[in-house]
């Protein structure tokens, strides 16, 4: 199958390297020195568990001269970006096209498919500690790259999808083609939501969160908001989100930030409406308090 992945960062360049690397057709989409240095030199890959290597046959370009109709169009932007790529897909697809968005973002699928009506848009999540290091070069840290997608009605699943679970497994990549999408991807914006918020909140890092105080019991708070909000919008879960969640936390390095905490510190665009402000946003909309969120966001806001 023909791949395109929009958005070659830490999350859509490091699939498009393992895939590549796996003898999967994919082409990157990306901008810049990033897309300049990958077209002359190849990606570089640092990584803690497959070592350092370059994907020299790496393709990768831009959306204006992008003129391929792919299978299979990962979407692996950040969230500010994800309206200037609508038009891109509508061009580029054809109608057997699957659209898979890997956002932070919750709901990026059900908005994505208004837009795209004639397409076939799932949801998705990813589990991976990448960013950009230098302009063709990403890091990669741990162990974890697993990627969770599916469709949010059974009626639409087509056989397709267990080909891309395939491929991506097959590039070294974990793959669940979940059956309940709505609850998985809510159980990872339990974690990346909260962890953002607080660290934002407290210009904290993973340590910070590590130890005993204020800060972790906000961390735990917020987790504990989101599930009243999952609750509301009917979905819950059977294990504690919070013990889950704070476990994920306690595994991380020192020093760990989210690509939020990173953008905002560098002056760059963020997902502070996505990752924040939009649970505030929810818990109106469901009729719940939220008072963390709420706090957290009229600061946050006051700040910008």
């Amino acid at each position: 199958m023909k791949y395109l992945i929009i958005g070659a960062g830490g999350t859509g360049g490091c699939m498009g390297a393992y895939m590549t690397q796996a003898g999967k057709d994919v082409t990157l989409i990306a901008r810049g020195a990033h897309l300049k240095t990958m077209q002359e030199t190849g990606l570089r890959m640092e990584t803690t568990s497959k070592g350092n290597f370059t994907v020299e046959n790496i393709q990768a370009t831009d959306m204006e001269h992008y003129n391929e109709n792919p299978d299979v169009i990962f979407v692996c932007v950040k969230g500010y970006s994800l309206d200037e790529t609508i038009p891109f897909i509508r061009r580029i697809a054809k109608p057997e096209s699957v659209v898979i968005p890997i956002l932070n973002i919750y709901g990026t699928g059900s908005r994505m498919q208004k837009e795209l009506p004639d397409l076939l848009v799932t949801d998705g999540c990813i589990y991976i500690v990448g960013l950009i290091k230098e302009p063709g070069c990403l890091l990669q840290s741990g162990n974890l790259f697993k990627v969770v997608f599916g469709v949010r009605e059974a009626g639409e699943y087509r056989p397709i999808l267990a080909e891309v679970k395939k491929d991506l497994e097959d590039s070294g990549i974990t793959c669940v083609l979940s059956d309940n999408i709505r609850k998985d991807a809510m159980r990872k914006f339990s974690y990346i939501s909260p962890a953002a918020a607080c660290g934002q909140y407290y210009r904290a890092a993973s340590d910070d969160i590590q130890k005993p105080g204020e800060i972790r019991e906000t961390f735990k708070a917020l987790i504990k908001e989101v599930m009243e909000l999952s609750k509301a919008m009917g979905i819950t879960f059977e294990e504690d989100m919070v013990v889950t969640n704070l476990a994920i936390m306690d595994t991380l390095a020192p020093g760990v930030k989210t690509s939020m905490q990173r953008d905002v510190e560098a002056g760059k665009k963020s997902e502070l409406d996505g990752l924040v402000y939009s649970v505030a946003r929810m818990g109106k909309e469901y009729g719940i308090e939220l008072p963390t969120y709420q706090k957290i966001s009229q600061k946050l806001k006051q700040e910008e």
